[in-house]
């Protein structure tokens, strides 16, 4: 959604249901993280909730985190930025 805020916000969301280790979760978001980063001038007019739904198999995590990056890529790309003040 539009950034209430003049920058947007990001946030992440990983029950233990989705990912029962700690670390998995955590290399999970680290990876949606750095795939962010990289969008942070196409995303910073938004406020983004990524949301982790199903349950994940240990060896989903980096297959989803990709599949969560080019999701995002694909929704900023078609969106116009808007210029930090």
């Amino acid at each position: 959604m539009p950034a209430a805020l003049p920058l947007g916000r990001f946030g992440l969301v990983v029950g233990r249901k989705a990912l029962p280790r700690a670390i998995d979760r955590n290399r999970f978001k680290r990876l949606v993280r750095e795939a962010m980063r990289s969008l942070r001038a196409d995303a910073q007019a938004f406020d983004v909730v990524v949301r982790l739904k199903g349950p994940l198999k240990r060896a989903g995590v980096d297959a989803a985190a990709a599949e969560a990056a080019q999701l995002l890529g694909r929704a900023f790309a078609s969106r116009p930025s808007r210029s930090a003040p």
